[in-house]
């Protein structure tokens, strides 16, 4: 099945670069680009690819709100976002994983990683380590001092289900998680995908960012 993506980036030669590395390929293919987030919006709402690389920083509508206006159609439910970001703009990160982002990439990525990355997404799975979104959600810890996302929604998870999104947001992979509890990966799977279900986590990363939002995850770093 080839994957079909659009790519969204205010610079010609960025966005130029991402289109070359994915046309290297024979299971991807590009459907469109976009130098803004409302031009953005109406090529993926034309398009329904199955992955878009989002700038942050564009002129008009920025990334980020296209982003959350992509999450938010119900007619768009199979689209996936990885924001394009640089380590200036951590801080945005945040509000992209929230608004609907389904990970993130720096923008220096390498050419396989970048192929690995939108095949992994395409695939439903997370798009980096958890470790990687763990990261990035520390950098920006201080937006979270305040618990925006009340705490009574995980009372619907099983106690299992509590203790596995825990250490998904410690950054344990499923593997990591089976090992843990004496599980096989399909069961830590399993239960991950129960709990985003529960939460209305449209991925993993959500899921991290809502217990660290209802003060379930503390601040380690």
């Amino acid at each position: 099945m080839t994957l079909r993506v659009v790519v969204v980036d205010d610079q010609d030669l960025i966005r130029g670069g991402f289109v070359a590395i994915l046309g290297t390929v024979d299971d991807i293919e590009v459907v469109g680009e976009a130098a803004d987030g409302a031009a953005a919006l109406d090529l993926v709402r034309a398009s329904r690819p199955d992955v878009v690389l989002m700038d942050i920083r564009m002129p008009g509508m920025d990334g980020l709100d296209a982003t959350e206006q992509i999450a938010a159609d119900p007619e768009l439910t199979d689209v996936r976002v990885i924001v394009l970001t640089t380590f200036e703009e951590d801080e945005y990160v945040l509000r992209a994983l929230r608004g609907g982002a389904s990970g993130f990439l720096g923008k220096s990525v390498r050419p396989g990683a970048l192929l690995d990355a939108v095949r992994t997404v395409a695939a439903g799975e997370e798009l980096l380590s958890p470790a990687a979104t763990k990261a990035v959600i520390s950098h920006v810890s201080h937006e979270l001092a305040q618990p925006s996302v009340a705490s009574d929604v995980f009372r619907h998870l099983t106690e299992r289900e509590r203790e596995v999104v825990l250490l998904v947001a410690q950054g344990l992979s499923n593997e990591d998680i089976a090992e843990r509890l004496f599980v096989s990966p399909l069961t830590a799977k399993t239960h991950v995908n129960r709990a985003m279900m529960k939460i209305g986590a449209r991925d993993r990363a959500q899921l991290v960012v809502a217990a660290y939002q209802a003060g379930l995850a503390g601040n380690d770093r």
